[in-house]
């Protein structure tokens, strides 16, 4: 009876399926309506940045022979040159000659991603991680003094926070900072060389300011970590007391200079310290407006999130590159006669071709509504009009901008490979761009903080509900907080709980019916079995934290014995954000080609993140097998329908000729 009762659901999904595909006309692209969907408000900011990118494309040039100094002599002059057109000053008060405008900042370092990357992270380490620690962390006098000339690229700095011992623990990072009363100074030290700090961008060789975090010791007291400004060269040499070296060569990124400094004992005058939260006073004293020490870090933490959001974006543009590359090349070549004799077959029309490349490109698509949501966040909490964010929206948008971070530059490092892949041996020439889009974009996965960390963090936020005390937990008081909560209490407090609720009410079939009897193409489905998941792994996670602790396990035992549930439930939740936010900007949209198109990405999106992880909704009792088997089907469906206008998709990316490159496999 179960066998008949399968084949009876079988055949009514095919016919379901047929149905819904017989009568659908061929998709129709419109490029400028699909391009100013994924540029987003900030279009015009873009199309100036890929004005630009014609002006350092020789560097993506694999016959040019330059020694690893000329290269990154020819970097610093690029970067220094966007200084010196504005187009780095988007985001900075516009006292200080920028535009005050954090999104315009975002996306234009998202679009600079499509050219060289070694000028987009020098200038994201000048601009962004520099920069925007001295504008974030410091007050007015630092910003007088500095800010203009940072701006411009007339003043090169380094953000130097990673040490060899410490770099995601950033908490026990081992340089000090002593305030000496007696000169009024603060004498920064390297005590050993696990606290060097190593990896630091524009560090070996043009930088001249470092933003250095360490220890702060007042009145012999040890405040926790402070960022210090700290001469690091002296007219082109290392400055008295720091010691500077070559990181030497990398996998990628030859043209930023990673360097490694110590500080012997280093004097600098107490207003280097950048003051925003915490102060010394002229009678040597220690004052800071957030008492908790913990809290304080974390939201001194908390200003620097642009890094994570440009991060994101700039794995997203090289995405965008590796993919057109592939689209483009997949419609060019051809393979094997068809049987009808009508010569050989385009790769794009190969099932299996489709399968490897539309998928990754849904999903880019659907990244980037997500990247543009976390960056309006962004705008909203650390504007020029909003200096001092509202507690809980700083949380969320830490939480959010380190999820959506984590899961774009994976989706980088997998995008990348596979479009290499689907170049066959054409697409490991290095003229053709994927030596450089892989060994480049390899380190964003670790950059502004390793994904699996930024995922403990997106955990940490559901878990506890940002409540009070979410500044104050580590991972194991994360885990005694939530041994101390009722599991029930912890689960119906998260807003995915309440929103799979709302929505188990209006699917059809009710809220026992919901998942077997909607259609799959219904985005209410699919983000009701998005939100079940992690709902339910969300459940997980808490209960076997608790179960740990109420057994009398140490909390980091047991945090360590459920790490990898808490981050798979961070990951649940990050895919739920990211279909939220794509099906709510196509919702948007009038009735058109371009809402047409989006709306079969979307889907694509959807189904293909239920189907990769089938086995669990099957275990979990949320997909029958015959509809499991529909699933794929769709997905081919739409592939299909996609496959007409992939040429417009990866048009409406925008990168320009003249750095995409790879003439070998696109023509």
């Amino acid at each position: 009876m179960a066998l008949d009762t399968d084949q009876h659901a079988t055949t009514t999904d095919r016919r379901e399926e047929r149905a819904a595909h017989r009568g659908a006309p061929p998709l129709t692209a419109d490029v400028a309506g699909l391009r100013a969907f994924l540029d987003g408000p900030y279009a015009e900011v873009r199309d100036e940045v890929r004005r630009g990118l014609a002006d350092h494309a020789s560097l993506l040039d694999e016959d040019v022979d330059l020694s690893r100094d000329e290269l990154r002599e020819r970097v610093r002059d690029i970067v220094v040159g966007i200084g010196g057109t504005g187009q780095a000053a988007h985001g900075f008060p516009p006292a200080h000659g920028g535009g005050g405008d954090i999104g315009a900042s975002v996306a234009a370092f998202e679009t600079l991603a499509y050219g060289d990357l070694s000028v987009l992270v020098k200038s994201g380490v000048q601009y962004g991680l520099f920069g925007g620690a001295v504008q974030q962390l410091g007050t007015a006098r630092h910003h007088d003094a500095y800010l203009a000339d940072i701006v411009a690229g007339r003043l090169l700095g380094c953000f130097a926070m990673t040490e060899t011992g410490h770099g995601s623990n950033v908490q026990q990072l081992g340089t000090v900072a002593r305030h000496d009363p007696d000169t009024d100074e603060i004498v920064v030290t390297t005590p050993d060389d696990t606290a060097r700090k190593d990896y630091i961008g524009n560090a070996a060789r043009d930088g001249e300011l470092a933003v250095v975090f360490a220890q702060l010791e007042v009145g012999g007291e040890r405040r926790g970590v402070h960022a210090v400004l700290v001469p690091i060269r002296v007219d082109g040499e290392p400055a008295p007391g720091v010691r500077i070296e070559d990181c030497g060569a990398k996998i990628g990124l030859e043209g930023v200079d990673n360097g490694r400094l110590w500080f012997d004992d280093v004097r600098v005058p107490r207003d280097n310290l950048l003051d925003r939260f915490a102060t010394i006073d002229e009678d040597g004293e220690y004052r800071s407006s957030i008492d908790n020490p913990d809290r304080r870090f974390f939201t001194m933490l908390g200003t620097l999130v642009q890094g994570r959001v440009s991060v994101g974006g700039a794995g997203l543009g090289a995405s965008k590159v590796a993919l057109t590359i592939a689209v483009r090349y997949a419609l060019r070549r051809r393979q094997f006669e068809t049987e009808k004799g009508e010569g050989e077959t385009l790769l794009l029309d190969y099932g299996m071709h489709q399968r490897r490349l539309l998928p990754l490109l849904a999903r880019t698509y659907a990244l980037t509504a997500a990247q543009e949501e976390v960056a309006r966040q962004l705008h909203e909490v650390f504007g020029a009009d909003t200096p001092d964010a509202d507690d809980r929206a700083r949380r969320a948008l830490e939480s959010r901008a380190a999820g959506t971070k984590a899961v774009t530059t994976w989706h980088a490092t997998r995008a990348i490979q596979e479009a290499r892949e689907a170049c066959g041996g054409a697409g490991y020439l290095s003229a053709n761009r994927f030596a450089a889009l892989k060994a480049d974009t390899d380190v964003f996965t670790t950059f502004e903080g390793d994904n699996h960390v930024l995922l403990q963090l997106v955990a940490k936020g559901l878990l506890t509900d940002y409540s009070s005390e979410f500044e104050d937990l580590d991972q194991f008081g994360m885990v005694r907080f939530v041994a101390g909560l009722a599991v029930d209490t912890v689960i119906e407090r998260t807003a995915a709980h309440q929103l799979l609720e709302r929505i188990r009410d209006v699917l059809p079939g009710g809220r026992d019916g919901w998942d077997q009897e909607a259609g799959l193409l219904d985005p209410d489905y699919q983000l009701a079995m998005l939100r079940y998941r992690e709902e339910h792994q969300l459940a997980g996670a808490a209960r076997r934290l608790k179960a740990g602790v109420d057994d009398g396990g140490d909390p980091g035992v047991v945090f360590r014995t459920v790490q990898d549930h808490v981050i798979g439930a961070a990951r649940s939740h990050v895919d739920r954000l990211v279909l939220e936010a794509f099906v709510a900007r196509v919702r948007a949209l009038p009735e058109g080609h371009t809402r047409e198109v989006l709306t079969a990405l979307s889907d694509l999106y959807a189904l293909t993140t239920i189907e990769a992880d089938r086995g669990w909704f099957l275990e979990h009792g949320r997909l029958s097998a015959p509809r499991s088997k529909a699933i794929t089907r769709e997905v081919g469906a739409i592939m299909r329908r996609l496959r007409p206008v992939a040429r417009d998709l990866v048009d409406a990316f925008g990168v320009p000729e003249d750095v995409l490159g790879a003439e070998d496999l696109i023509g």
